[in-house]
């Protein structure tokens, strides 16, 4: 596909005139550097223009839509292979303010790159609109109560290597809904994202991305949210909220943070390889039939990993809206080659009217000084196999088999990750073969004989770490 950058200036209207035969056949002249545009009724005009491949550059200074106004990208049609660009010149270099920025309807295929949001209404992207791009830019849009900064309602969203900082009121960076009441926008990928510093101090409405609501809690969205960093996300006590089906939460680290990870709606979402190091909340499940794998908490002044009971045993197609927000017991969960080290809470359940049921709990290591390491309450159906249990924390609630208590010899590494030592107990000690876990946590092959915990054993380097700021946001590879 041809691709074209828009200038300042515009060809239409020059007159045509006859060109001699020796001036068509010599060298085309290398081509100019393209100039940007200046100003928000050139990018308008470019904007009204642009096809597929088209590539528009904003010069960098600060743009301010006028009140009512929006820069509106309509009937565009970019295609997968060849979108259409809009990019600040300079990452952050283009700043716009105003009430609204950028309006989408009825566009595919438009990726908005490099530019510091600074509005007072939200980024919409709507259900008409699929495969709209955000990347690189820098969100802080006005810290005002009920605020959601970004919205996706279509299909084929990316969310990738943005960052999405300080505010101190309710309302949501990253929100995922979609059309109607009960469906939910597919396949949003959100990676690589830097989310830092929410301090509103109230009991919920503060996530910094919620997938879902409950009225849409039985759709399956298959969204992917990996490679975030979090920190210091202390907006609502689900950093990650999920509130629909068949979504990954993977390789994300939340640091510092009151939000953990929350299966609070919805279905057979996998959640794996996430780090939540020295804050307060963990991973929560309710709903059924998720994975839990080869996740390392840890320092964690609240519950590190809850086993949800439920208001409801199962959520169904036709309740009413009071019925849906209630909690569904968890049932079926797999929770399986997870490390919990140093937290308040290590593994506990709750005492709602529907407890959880045929959970498998195998292959985890657990160790603490404070409390109990396992504090569940009435369960069906459980089935504990090959977890090590250590520390002058009591075993707490557990079954009489399904566990060793041994130390499991682990050694901080230069991250701060205890990983196993070379005669770790753990080594090769697994026992669980129900699912395939074909690597750990740091990216390392688990091989035919696994080890206990989320790491596996290994003499090399990890190829995962706990994410920084350096691996996240505009600037990240």
């Amino acid at each position: 596909m041809r691709r074209r950058t828009f200038l300042t200036g515009s060809l239409i209207g020059a007159a045509a005139v006859a060109v001699p035969l020796d001036t068509l056949l010599a060298p085309a002249a290398p081509a100019a550097t393209p100039a940007p545009v200046t100003s928000l009724a050139e990018l308008q005009s470019a904007i009204d223009r642009a096809v597929a491949g088209d590539r528009i550059v904003v010069a960098d200074g600060t743009y301010t839509v006028p009140p009512g106004g929006a820069l509106t990208v309509t009937d565009r049609k970019g295609t997968a292979g060849a979108p259409i660009t809009i990019v600040s010149a300079s990452r952050g270099g283009a700043v716009l303010r105003g009430e609204r920025s950028f309006v989408f309807r009825d566009s595919d295929y438009v990726t908005l790159s490099g530019f510091a949001f600074r509005q007072s209404e939200t980024l919409a992207i709507p259900a008409d609109s699929t495969g709209i791009r955000l990347t690189r830019n820098d969100f802080q849009l006005a810290d005002e109560p009920g605020l959601d900064w970004v919205l996706v309602e279509g299909d084929d969203a990316k969310v990738d290597r943005n960052r999405f900082h300080d505010r101190t009121t309710q309302g949501i960076f990253l929100v995922v809904d979609g059309p109607g009441t009960t469906a939910v926008a597919q396949r949003l990928h959100v990676f690589k994202n830097h989310f830092a510093r929410h301090g509103y101090t109230g009991a919920n409405g503060g996530e910094s991305i919620r997938l879902g609501v409950s009225s849409r809690a039985l759709s399956g969205a298959h969204a992917i949210v990996e490679y975030n960093l979090f920190e210091r996300c202390d907006g609502d006590p689900e950093a990650i909220s999920v509130k629909s089906s068949d979504n990954t939460v993977r390789h994300n680290t939340i640091r510092d943070s009151q939000g953990g990870i929350v299966l609070r709606h919805g279905n057979r979402t996998t959640v794996e390889g996430n780090y939540l190091l020295g804050g307060k909340e963990g991973i929560r499940l309710y709903g059924n039939d998720h994975l839990v794998v080869n996740n390392h908490l840890a320092g964690l002044t609240g519950r590190a990993l809850v086993i949800g009971s439920g208001t409801t045993r199962d959520h169904t197609d036709g309740e009413t809206t009071e019925q849906r927000r209630g909690n569904d017991a968890c049932d079926r969960a797999v929770i399986l080659h997870n490390t919990l080290r140093g937290n308040k809470s290590s593994l506990s359940g709750e005492s709602r009217e529907h407890e959880p049921r045929d959970v498998v709990v195998a292959d985890n290591l657990l160790v603490g000084d404070a409390g109990s390491l396992v504090a569940l309450g009435r369960t069906t159906g459980f089935t504990w196999q090959g977890n090590i249990l250590w520390g002058a924390a009591a075993d707490g609630t557990l079954p009489a088999a399904g566990y060793t208590r041994v130390d499991p010899r682990l050694l901080a590494d230069a991250d701060g990750i205890h990983r196993l030592a070379a005669d770790s107990p753990a080594i090769g000690a697994a026992t669980f073969t129900g699912v395939p876990v074909p690597e750990d946590i740091d990216g390392h092959p688990r091989g035919t004989t696994r080890d206990i915990g989320a790491d596996e054993y290994a003499a090399t380097a990890p190829l995962r770490r706990p994410l920084t700021p350096a691996d996240v946001g505009p600037n990240a590879s």
